[in-house]
């Protein structure tokens, strides 16, 4: 019973070596000219300045980005349900309950929008 987990055993020890050997790769061969400038934070090109933590940063764009997660997801939703809607027997039921979804969608959308979690600036 054992022998046949070892395929696994030897696909799961190659990753990790080869995982290993990447990290130490990385650190033998890594450039040490480490300056003022490179070391400071950097985001955007904009020169950073003030306490980190006493700012109010504008978060629009993580707002958008896990609302397109969240509308990507729940179309993934959509594409079982066209395929099993070829059965004639449960066609109707599964429509109603695709387009209570598909609402759903819509009303959460529509507070997103009403809210300006899509406005970019």
């Amino acid at each position: 019973m054992l022998l046949s987990y070892l395929p696994v055993l030897i696909m799961i020890g190659a990753a990790s070596f080869m995982a290993m050997m990447a990290l130490f790769m990385s650190f033998l061969f890594n450039p040490r000219n480490h300056y003022r400038e490179k070391l400071t934070p950097w985001e955007c090109g904009m020169e950073p300045h003030g306490e980190a933590n006493k700012g109010h940063f504008r978060i629009h764009f993580f707002i958008i980005a896990i609302l397109f997660i969240v509308f990507d997801v729940e179309t993934l939703f959509l594409f079982p349900w066209a395929v099993i809607l070829s059965d004639k027997g449960l066609s109707v039921f599964l429509f109603a309950e695709v387009l209570v979804f598909i609402i759903i969608l819509a009303i959460g959308l529509i507070y997103a929008w009403v809210k300006g979690a899509l406005e970019w600036v």
